[in-house]
Order: structure tokens, then C-alpha cells, then sequence
């Protein structure tokens, strides 16, 4: 394998189709494109200052690298890629990429991060400002990872998530398959619109979540704080937790030590075909 250690690189396209290479403390500066088109290339403690350092990509391992604020757009059509113990200040990573692993790697500024990519798995993984992160993507694994930003996981497939904190407003709108087990999730209007999600031993925060939802279902998770829930949605709700209000959900159960009001305001809703399982419920329903 061919070893490039400690050098600047500069110009556009500075080692375009660059091929079992080893690039080692070196630094990729003023050029775009540096490694488009490389294939089997091995990254250690180097630095990406300028724009899309990896474009349609192949076999790429990566180590302690840092991509800087310019880096931007910086990996896109890349297929397997492993990064670990990295730092990535630069938005609109990832995209249309597949087979990509990040481990220990911190993302700090996340807009618009992994976008339409598939086969992705992430673990102790810190993503913030991360604004529609990781949207219209497919087969994704996370576990200890923390999120702050809005409008994450919008289009999604096929997610498992555990022991992560995701804060995020409109969090897994349009979803499919999707399964969040000893997690926190903070955020209004939570998964509208989507099906087959899956909540194990969560703590759930949110305004007006769950609405517009086909098979959501809850076990063991604490929904605190939760207003207006479960509008035009199929639900199997298990709270050991007071949840504030429910509103015109379409059927299934919900069980909770407490409901704080019931709203049934929707006459063409067969309100029996939803199950209460409670000890009490406050008579206040509309």
C-alpha cells in the first residue's frame, strides 16, 4: 500500500482516483475534491479543510480525522466507509452513501446530515445543530448516541435506536419500522404521519405527539408532559406514567395510571373501538 505521511495537499482534485493509499497525518487544503473517485484508502489524523474531501468513494477507513467547517457536502456517493474517534464541523455530510459506520465520532454541526443513505450504523455519536438529520434514509442502527436539532429521521425506514437522547421537534414524521428501546425522546408533534413505531422503556416528551399514526405502541414508557395525543391514530399505548389529555384516537388501548382529559370531539369516530385501561380518569371530556 502506497504511504502519503505529513504532507499539505493543495489544488482541485489533489489525488483524484487515488488508490490503496495510506494518508497519514497530512492535511487537504484549498481544492475541492481531493479524493473523489478513491478506492481503498486509509485515513489517520488528517485534516479536511475544503470542500467534498470524499466523492464517490469506495472502501474508505478513517481515524481520528477532523473535517473543519469548510468540508462541507463532504462525503456523498461513498460506499462503506468505517470513521471512528473523529471530528466532522461541517454540514451536509453523508449523502446517497451507503454502508457507513461511525463510532466514537462527534458531528457538530449535523444540518442536513446523512440524507437518502443506507445500511448505516452509528454508536457513541454526538450530532448537533443536526436539523433534518438523517432524512429519506433506510436500515440504520444507532445505539448511545444523542441528537439535538429538528426534524430528525422525516422519511426514514427501518430504524433501531437504543440508549440515545434524541431532542428534536417533528422527530420521525412519514417513518416505517421503526424501534426505540431505554431512550429519551423530547420533542413537540412527535412521528405524525408514520407506522409501525415501536417505544420500549422510553421517557416521552412531547406536545401533541402521536397523531396521524398507524400502530404506534408504547411497553413500559413514561409520557410525561404529553398533551393531545393520539389524534386519528391506531394505538397500543402502555404508560406507567399521568397522560395529560388524549384526543380522537381511531382505536386499539391505552393504559396509564392517569388520563388527565379525554377529547372526543369527532363524531365520525367510533370512539368505542379504543380500550381505556386506567385507574382514573378525570371527568372532563369534551
Amino acid at each position: 500500500m502506497q504511504q502519503i505521511e505529513q504532507e499539505i495537499l493543495t489544488g482541485e482534485r489533489a489525488l483524484f482516483k487515488q488508490k490503496n493509499t495510506s494518508i497519514s497525518r497530512s492535511v487537504f487544503q484549498n481544492g475541492e475534491s481531493p479524493l473523489k473517485e478513491s478506492k481503498n484508502i486509509k485515513l489517520s489524523e488528517d485534516i479536511f479543510r475544503w470542500k467534498y474531501p470524499l466523492w464517490y468513494s469506495k472502501d474508505i477507513e478513517a481515524d481520528n480525522i477532523s473535517m473543519l467547517s469548510d468540508a462541507r457536502s463532504g462525503i456523498w456517493y461513498t460506499n462503506n466507509i468505517n470513521i471512528s474517534n473523529s471530528t466532522i464541523d461541517s454540514p451536509k455530510t453523508f449523502r446517497r452513501s451507503n454502508l457507513i459506520k461511525l463510532n466514537n465520532v462527534q458531528i457538530s454541526n449535523a444540518e442536513e446530515t446523512l440524507w437518502n443513505c443506507k445500511d448505516i450504523e452509528l454508536t457513541d455519536v454526538s450530532a448537533s445543530n443536526a436539523d433534518y438529520f438523517a432524512m429519506n434514509s433506510q436500515n440504520i442502527k444507532m445505539k448511545n448516541v444523542n441528537i439535538v436539532g429538528n426534524y430528525a429521521f422525516d422519511g426514514a425506514e427501518n430504524i433501531e435506536i437504543s440508549n440515545s437522547k434524541i431532542i428534536t421537534k417533528d422527530a420521525f414524521w412519514n417513518c416505517d419500522n421503526v424501534l426505540i428501546k431505554d431512550s429519551v425522546i423530547v420533542g413537540q408533534y412527535l412521528g405524525w404521519n408514520s407506522k409501525n413505531i415501536t417505544f420500549v422503556n422510553c421517557v416521552i416528551e412531547s406536545e401533541q405527539g402521536f397523531c396521524y399514526m398507524e400502530n404506534v405502541k408504547t411497553v413500559d414508557c413514561r409520557i410525561i408532559n404529553t398533551d393531545l395525543a393520539f389524534e386519528y391514530s391506531t394505538v397500543d399505548i402502555d404508560s406507567t406514567t399521568t397522560i395529560d389529555s388524549i384526543k380522537n384516537p381511531l382505536g386499539g388501548k391505552i393504559s396509564a395510571p392517569n388520563i388527565g382529559s379525554i377529547i372526543e370531539d369527532d363524531s365520525e369516530i367510533d370512539h368505542g373501538k379504543t380500550i381505556l385501561n386506567k385507574k382514573q380518569v378525570n371527568d372532563d371530556a369534551v
